[in-house]
């Protein structure tokens, strides 16, 4: 099943797709949220498709797109998970998952512009594979308990600063990474049982020329080891969102420009749909 999130920001209702038709969810659940992802939401949603009570939204099309996940408490990533992108960054690849956070406002709609922070010179661009937790986890005795707790996946661009992030960061990464925006996600969450998410292809385009290109069977840690770890250190809600990393091909590694004021990056997953973002300068507010 697919969910989404359609209209202007801060005002988006949540929608269900059935095949080519957009339903509106709201007779089922207020949003897309951590309450309704940890109540059997596709059992409630298949439930009111079969029963006629969603009322069919024909200009879906036309409506923006936003996250299709509200803002969540949690937005929690894992570092170097693919060994080549380890490699380009001149790194070994991990033992242990690397960990980072991204503030909760950075996650938009899959289509908003994204604006390049003010003195920044090295903004990049980051296709990732993303996990949202559907049940409350904590201390998970095995990695094989992991997907009971997953709601679905979607598709992310975790946008980084490089020289915020490996520069003048005093060590720790996030501070290149919570830029407001700084968190394309969607346009679709789709459940686990629509896709394989251990074998699914990663592409990433900066004004159409390819740039990463990968696939989720390279992950270092995949998904079920993911979600074990992370419930030893923290307590995942419904609704938070995990980022499990970025294959190689970043402006990081040397063999391609950062991003400036006009750059357009595409990213997309098998499955799980395709975002684009317009990269815009930073202005001050009036």
């Amino acid at each position: 099943m697919k969910f989404a999130r359609l209209g202007e920001a801060g005002s988006e209702i949540p929608v269900v797709i059935d095949g080519d038709r957009t339903f509106d969810l709201r007779p089922v659940t207020s949003d897309v949220n951590g309450d309704f992802l940890a109540e059997d939401p596709v059992g409630r949603t298949q439930a009111a498709l079969d029963a006629g009570t969603l009322t069919e939204i024909t200009d879906a099309a036309s409506l923006r797109v936003g996250s299709p996940i509200a803002r969540p408490s949690a937005v929690i990533c894992i570092g170097m998970n693919y060994a080549a992108h380890a490699a380009e960054s001149g790194s070994e690849p991990p033992t242990i998952p690397i960990l980072f956070l991204k503030t909760p406002n950075t996650v938009v709609g899959p289509d908003d512009a994204v604006t390049i922070p003010r003195g920044s010179e090295k903004t990049d661009w980051e296709v990732e594979l993303g996990v949202v937790i559907g049940t409350r986890t904590e201390y998970l005795d095995s990695p094989a308990e992991s997907m009971a707790h997953v709601a679905g996946f979607v598709l992310a661009n975790d946008v980084s600063e490089r020289t915020f992030q490996l520069e003048v960061s005093g060590g720790q990464w996030s501070k290149g990474k919570i830029a407001r925006g700084f968190n394309p996600t969607g346009p679709w969450l789709v459940t686990p049982d629509e896709i394989d998410h251990h074998d699914l292809r990663l592409r990433s385009f900066v004004n159409g020329e390819p740039r990463q290109d990968s696939n989720t069977s390279d992950l270092i840690f995949d998904v079920e080891t993911i979600v074990h770890h992370l419930s030893q250190y923290v307590t995942l809600e419904p609704g938070d969102l995990i980022l499990t990393g970025t294959p190689q091909g970043v402006a990081l590694s040397g063999r391609f420009p950062y991003l400036k004021a006009g750059d357009v990056v595409e990213v997309e997953i098998d499955g799980l749909g395709r975002q684009r973002q317009e990269f815009v300068a930073w202005e001050a507010q009036k």
